[in-house]
C-alpha cells in the first residue's frame, strides 16, 4: 500500500491494527505516523488512549501487553513505536499480529531499515496490516517531486528553481518541505508561482553564483563566468560547503560522459529519460558534450574523486576548501 493510499483510507476512517512503517525515508514514516496522532483520538481520548514507546527502552513483550490493554471511553487506543529499528527479536512480535486487538492501533516505526517480506511476519503485516516501506528518493527524481508537493497546495515553481531547490537541498525531503513551506510564507499575498529570485531572497541562494549555474558555466567553458561563481563560493564558504559541490560536479559531469554514449540525441524527451533529467535542461548537456571528449571527461571524473578525498585529508592536511576548489576548476578547464 502506497502513502496516499494509506492516508486516504485513515481520513475514510478505515484503520488497521498495525501499521509497520518502514525504510531509508523517514518523511513518509513520520506523516503517516503524525496523521495517526492528530486525526484519531480526540485530545481528551489521548490523556488515556495514546502510549509512545521508544525501541531502545522497549521490548517487544512490554509492547504486546500494552497493545492488548483495552481502550478507556473510547473506541481505539493508539500505541506509537518510535525508533523501533533499535528493538532486539522483531521477530517476536508474530505472537500479537497473529491475533491482534480490534480496539488497538499499533504504529511501528522501523525507520532506515526494512522488515523481510518473505518470513512470517512480514507477510502476515502485508496481509492483515499495513506494512509500508517508505523508500530512499533519487536525485533526479526530486525536483519533480517539489513541483508535485507545491501543487498539491495550490502553488507552482519555474523548472530551474526547482532544480536549484534540488542541488542544494539533496533527497532529504524533510529537509525540502521544511524550505518549501517557509518559501511559501514568504511569497506576497496573491503569488502563486516560486522563482529563482525568491529562493535567492529566502534562503540565501544565490540565483547566478550557484552549483547549478557553474555546472552551466563549466559545460561551456566559460572560465570568467566560472571564476566569478568559485570567488563568491570563496565568500560564502557556509552556504556553498566543498563536499557539495564536488558531489554535484560529479553528477553533472557523469551526465555529460553518458550523454556522449547516447546514440538517438535528436529526442530531447529520449534523452532526459536517459539522463534523468528535465527536457528543459538537455542543451546545456549537449553543449558540455561539445566541449569535453570522452578522454577529458574521464580526466575530470578523475580529478572530482582526487579532490574529494583531499578534501578530507587524504594526500593534502593543508589547503583550504577554497584552495582546493580553485586548483580543482582550473584543472577541469584547463
Amino acid at each position: 500500500m502506497d502513502y496516499n493510499k494509506i492516508i486516504s483510507n485513515l481520513k475514510n476512517k478505515i484503520y488497521k491494527s498495525i501499521y509497520f512503517l518502514s525504510g531509508e525515508e523517514p518523511y513518509y514514516i513520520d506523516e503517516i505516523t503524525n496523521f495517526i496522532l492528530n486525526n484519531i483520538l480526540t485530545p481528551v481520548e489521548k490523556d488515556f488512549n495514546l502510549t509512545i514507546l521508544y525501541g531502545k527502552d522497549t521490548n517487544i513483550p512490554a509492547i504486546i501487553s500494552a497493545a492488548r490493554r483495552y481502550p478507556m471511553m473510547s473506541n481505539h487506543q493508539v500505541i506509537v513505536v518510535r525508533e523501533a529499528q533499535n528493538l532486539k527479536n522483531i521477530e517476536d512480535l508474530l505472537v500479537y499480529v497473529e491475533n491482534p486487538l480490534k480496539s488497538t492501533i499499533l504504529v511501528i516505526n522501523y525507520k532506515y531499515k526494512t522488515l523481510d517480506k518473505r518470513k512470517k511476519l512480514g507477510k502476515l503485516i502485508d496481509k492483515t496490516g499495513v506494512l509500508f516501506e517508505s523508500k530512499k528518493k533519487y536525485e533526479n527524481e526530486i525536483p519533480g517531486w517539489i513541483s508535485h508537493y507545491l501543487s498539491n497546495k495550490k502553488y507552482t515553481i519555474n523548472t530551474d528553481a526547482s532544480q536549484l531547490l534540488s542541488d542544494y537541498l539533496g533527497v532529504d525531503l524533510s529537509k525540502i518541505v521544511n524550505e518549501l513551506d517557509k518559501l511559501i510564507i514568504t511569497l506576497p499575498e496573491g503569488e502563486n508561482n516560486i522563482n529563482s529570485d525568491h529562493i535567492g531572497k529566502n534562503i540565501g541562494i544565490s540565483k547566478e553564483y550557484n552549483v547549478f549555474e557553474l555546472n552551466k558555466a563549466l559545460g561551456k567553458k566559460n572560465v570568467f563566468k566560472s571564476n566569478q561563481i568559485i570567488n563568491y563560493f570563496a565568500k560564502n564558504p557556509k552556504n556553498n560547503p566543498f563536499v557539495l559541490i564536488v558531489t554535484n560536479l560529479y553528477s553533472y559531469f557523469i551526465k555529460v560522459l553518458t550523454y556522449q554514449d547516447i546514440k538517438d540525441v535528436k529526442d530531447n524527451n529520449h534523452v532526459a529519460s536517459i539522463l534523468g533529467v528535465n527536457a528543459f535542461f538537455i542543451n546545456d548537456y549537449r553543449i558540455a558534450a561539445s566541449n569535453y571528449n570522452k578522454e577529458k571527461l574521464f580526466e575530470i571524473i578523475s580529478i572530482l574523486r582526487e579532490y574529494d578525498l583531499k578534501s578530507k585529508g587524504v594526500n593534502d592536511n593543508s589547503t583550504s576548501d577554497i584552495g582546493l576548489l580553485k586548483e580543482m576548476i582550473y584543472k577541469i578547464l584547463h
